[in-house]
């Protein structure tokens, strides 16, 4: 493996686990959760640890795509430290947390944990995220006469945050909030337009039909989702991933949120910079539109 690979392989296992059979998803946890301990393990103990055989430890380090299991372990091993350095560097001043969110934890330790769990989604999500799909996607707008969003729940508020953003530089961009009007919208895309669906999962059945009735209307399709292999994935021409970190608080969409938002970020300053002189000019005009009313209204 690639030393590159080595440092974003728990990015990957995370990444992976939605779609592993159930034996081979407790062997996933086990590294996921403790994983300084579970490379010290050998096969019979970590077999032994999650209920399982040893042929489904050797299933699970191949489909991570290794042959050997001393070499998974190295790169288990190289990637605890990576993330050790990451906590350093993207949290001084926070205190050193680990584990989920307890029923007995203060609020002191909630802010902690939530803000290292935030702050490792958005370095993750940094490190992994695909730069010539970010690229893709970028031109994709660039070039659309109109881009429409659409999410459900959490993911919602992603879609419109790219809306609006969009709007601020003068790009003709929609978000629907119930998914009849989504499909509707999607029905009436064609070349030259683009979709943007966002869901955590990747599985959210509204969001993904958007996607695909937009496909077969032509438009183009860009799906953000923490799951290369899903669904939307799967109907999307460009996908980029986020690598968010999810609490057992999973349903308050802590992480995913904060890591999509920031693919966000970055497909907003990549269009408004590849058309740099308009967009300056876009949001200084709405600046000063926006400005001018609070002041007076004071």
């Amino acid at each position: 493996m690639m030393a590159e690979d080595a440092e974003t392989l728990l990015i990957r296992i995370r990444a992976a686990m939605p779609a592993l059979r159930p034996s081979e998803r407790r062997i996933a946890a086990e590294f996921t959760g403790d994983p300084a301990a579970a490379a010290n393990l050998s096969i019979a103990q970590l077999a032994a640890r999650c209920e399982t055989s040893t042929t489904s430890v050797v299933r699970f380090y191949q489909r991570m795509g290794y042959a050997h299991y001393k070499d998974f372990r190295i790169d288990l091993t190289r990637a605890v430290a990576r993330e050790e350095i990451a906590r350093r560097e993207a949290g001084p001043g926070l205190p050193e947390v680990s584990g989920d969110i307890d029923r007995n934890d203060s609020l002191e330790g909630i802010v902690s944990k939530v803000a290292m769990n935030e702050t490792l989604s958005i370095a993750d999500t940094a490190r992994s995220l695909d730069m010539e799909a970010l690229g893709r996607a970028v031109s994709l707008l660039l070039g659309a006469r109109r881009i429409d969003s659409f999410g459900v729940g959490a993911s919602a508020l992603v879609g419109l945050d790219l809306q609006q953003k969009l709007s601020r530089i003068g790009r003709t961009a929609l978000n629907w909030h119930d998914a009849h009007s989504a499909w509707t919208s999607a029905a009436t895309l064609a070349s030259g337009c683009v979709a943007v669906a966002v869901s955590h999962t990747g599985a959210t059945v509204d969001t993904v039909e958007f996607l695909a009735i937009a496909r077969r209307s032509g438009a183009a399709t860009v799906a953000i989702t923490n799951f290369h292999d899903s669904p939307l994935a799967r109907a999307a021409d460009v996908t980029l991933t986020t690598a968010a970190r999810e609490t057992r608080f999973r349903s308050g969409a802590l992480g995913s949120r904060i890591a999509q938002l920031m693919v966000v970020d970055c497909l907003f300053t990549g269009v408004a910079q590849a058309s740099y002189d308009e967009s300056m000019q876009a949001l200084r005009d709405t600046y000063a539109v926006v400005h001018d009313r609070v002041v007076k209204r004071v």
